[in-house]
């Protein structure tokens, strides 16, 4: 009987040991400090099982329990000395130098084994004697002895906020270390070990292992991942927590019956069973077990959420939608994945009235389910930012007890939850999440994960809806660009047939006046039917460049604006010159810088466009003798759109379409003016190249 129990003590704490080894192995990832945990968890483990074969059949030898013994101990001190930092470079937290403690830990742990190999070539195999226990025990003494400093060590050297992570790991340890001091102190004043302390060993090893798990869950940086069940430790801490309430009611029993005198077992049973229905009613009490539940969570446990990994996995599900539709789907969508749900609707807010359902994922956008912006349950998403738990809002619980919820929620799918979209302090939508198929229970880290996400899902939406509103201010910009060029190009075209039309009642009879004048309205009518097809489109398409000679261009050109003074002269240098453009636009730009030349010179002063090859460059120049312009003006307001200095007659355009062109065209357009003594413009193009089976265009004409 006396072998029986040692054997089921040891086994006890042999098995508890053997799953902790396993869980450790499985949950390594290579530290240093989680080996030496689960070198310490594997050679408990053979320990303890050696001792229960050792009790039920007397083997192995004492010789080999003595070693595995010492091993044991030496393996808990050398993990307890790398937790103070020897040997990594630094210590526990940096506070205190522990290398005198760890200098003085190997050299016992040197003059123990070295001890302990004189005990054995002294007593041989012969353990059980008086003097050899004497011995053995005088070791084991100073290796509990060195376990307790090393606990007391790495307690007092630990921070007092990280202490929380390593107090579990120190009152296992030191309780264990305690124990031993104790075994064999007692085996050294008698000579003998206790057989009932050393049979009680094994089963007090086991109770330890417990809080070598949380302890190692608590320590991540140990490089061990390790899980523990959350409702395993639930029911483990009721079941202890109803054992120790049984063994305290049961002492108050015996007391009651010992002094209850006639009553006494009357009395006894009475308050037996009042205490165990009171026990029934603490396990039955929801209250009770939530707020057991929490203490678990927020005490024993990390968080209940891999908070990095949701948040990668959510920016990665917002990060990968194509326009405002697909994101508003991904919102829904990532969200309902994080709580297990298997859909959900969102509603935004639209103008500054109500908010409609916009998306959804896996369900169907409801109809007529609008809500108004000061509608009970916006105000409580707006002022609270809470998420609403439907179910509790049905049970009444008292923070939601002026809460009103819309008479369609009803129409919905499962509801379950109400998630906030809030951005800044703004709510600008929320999710209603259909009921998880799981039944799963939410607590305080689900609504912390709900409130972080709607926040990041709110700035990601309101982000998007701020990209399309600068994308069509930017299209409403560009379409008045281009409405602002084809009204200057308009003007042009007003000033050719307003001259066709003051010179008509002179000239009507004139053939020739006849034939130019319908040349000119048929120019005016395509240069407008290209202007109009040029809104349709919505931006101003490049026309395909050809290879023109440009003496025929700037002729027409010049012969156009020699209707008014000065009239304009043409001096060809270089006769022959080609550049690749298009006639058309060329021939306006020029122009309209002649133009600009006559407006600026008196009637009596000269406009001269003149063309020469120059360095490379074919170069059209147009030099006037007016009032010329300052540096200044050049550098800060000539080339400037919208900007003009003729009122109300101007654009202030011209200039700077001439200088896009030209540089569009792989030139530059080159100013040289001087306050009163006129200015020169210098058109500048590469010289012109045949494509193959391109065509030299004269004039504007194939």
């Amino acid at each position: 009987m006396m072998v029986s129990i040692g054997t089921l003590s040891y086994g006890f704490g042999g098995g508890l040991y053997l799953l902790l080894s396993v869980l450790l192995f499985t949950a390594w990832r290579g530290r240093v400090q989680g080996g030496l945990m689960l070198t310490v968890s594997v050679l408990s483990t053979l320990w303890c099982f050696a001792l229960a074969y050792y009790a039920s059949s007397g083997t192995p030898g004492l010789l080999m329990l003595m070693i595995l013994e010492a091993l044991r101990a030496a393996a808990w001190l050398v993990f307890l000395l790398r937790l103070l930092g020897f040997g990594s470079g630094k210590n526990s937290d940096g506070r205190a130098d522990v290398r005198w403690l760890a200098h003085a830990v190997w050299i016992a742990l040197t003059c123990f084994g070295l001890w302990f190999a004189a005990a054995l070539t002294v007593h041989g195999t012969q353990l059980i004697t008086a003097n050899s226990v004497l011995s053995v025990a005088m070791g084991f003494v100073a290796l509990a002895v060195l376990g307790l400093v090393l606990i007391e060590q790495l307690y007092r050297n630990t921070r007092r906020e990280l202490r929380w992570a390593i107090k579990l790991l120190c009152l296992g340890s030191g309780g264990l270390f305690a124990y031993d001091l104790f075994l064999y102190a007692d085996a050294m004043l008698v000579k003998q070990i206790d057989i009932t302390l050393w049979r009680a060993r094994g089963a007090i090893h086991g109770l330890v292992v417990p809080m070598l798990v949380v302890a190692a869950a608590r320590n991540p940086q140990w490089s061990l991942e390790v899980f523990v069940s959350r409702r395993v430790v639930f029911h483990s801490a009721a079941l202890l927590g109803a054992g120790i309430y049984l063994i305290a009611m049961s002492f108050a029993g015996y007391y009651i019956r010992i002094y209850g005198g006639e009553w006494g077992a009357v009395a006894q049973t009475v308050f037996l069973f009042g205490a165990l229905v009171m026990l029934v009613l603490l396990l039955a009490s929801g209250q009770i077990r939530s707020r057991l539940r929490l203490a678990l969570n927020k005490h024993f446990f990390r968080d209940k959420y891999e908070y990095r990994e949701e948040w990668l996995k959510f920016t990665y599900t917002l990060s990968d939608s194509a326009d405002d539709r697909e994101l508003r789907e991904n919102v829904v969508g990532g969200i309902a994945n994080a709580m297990e749900s298997p859909g959900g609707i969102l509603w935004m807010r639209r103008a500054k009235s109500h908010f409609v359902p916009t998306a959804a994922a896996q369900l169907d956008l409801p109809e007529g389910c609008v809500l108004p912006i000061d509608a009970s349950m916006i105000r409580f998403l707006s002022t609270s930012g809470w998420v609403i738990f439907l179910d509790e809002v049905n049970t009444g619980k008292q923070h939601y007890k002026n809460l009103v919820l819309p008479d369609w929620l009803g129409t919905l799918w499962r509801p379950w939850l109400v998630v906030p979209l809030i951005y800044g302090e703004s709510l600008i939508g929320f999710i209603i999440l259909a009921r998880s198929a799981a039944a799963r229970r939410l607590n305080w880290e689900d609504t912390d994960l709900l409130k972080t996400m709607g926040r990041q899902a709110a700035t990601h939406l309101a982000m998007m809806r701020a990209s399309e509103a600068l994308a069509e201010a930017r299209q409403f910009e560009a379409f008045n660009r281009l409405s602002s060029f084809v009204v200057h190009d308009l003007k042009n075209v007003a000033a050719q047939l307003s001259l066709v039309t003051a010179n008509a009642k002179r000239h009507l009879d004139n053939p020739e006046f006849v034939a130019d004048a319908m040349s000119t309205v048929e120019n005016a009518t395509a240069r407008m039917n290209r202007m109009l097809a040029h809104l349709r489109k919505g931006k101003i398409e490049e026309t395909a460049t050809k290879v023109i000679n440009i003496g025929p261009v700037m002729e027409k050109v010049v012969e156009a604006r020699s209707a008014d003074q000065p009239r304009p002269e043409l001096k060809v240098v270089n006769p022959g010159l080609t550049v690749n453009a298009d006639p058309e636009r060329l021939a306006t730009v020029v122009e309209h810088i002649v133009q600009n030349a006559q407006e600026a010179t008196e009637n009596d002063g000269e406009v001269v466009v003149s063309l020469r090859f120059d360095e490379d460059s074919v170069v059209i120049e147009i030099a006037d003798s007016g009032c010329g312009m300052d540096a200044d003006f050049i550098a800060s307001r000539l080339f400037k759109p919208f900007d003009t200095t003729k009122g109300n007659a101007g654009m202030g355009i011209g200039v700077y379409e001439s200088r896009e062109f030209v540089e569009s065209c792989g030139g530059e357009l080159e100013v040289n003016s001087n306050k009163g003594l006129g200015t020169t413009f210098a058109l500048r193009f590469p010289p012109g190249t045949e494509q193959p089976g391109g065509l030299l265009v004269m004039g504007g004409e194939h």
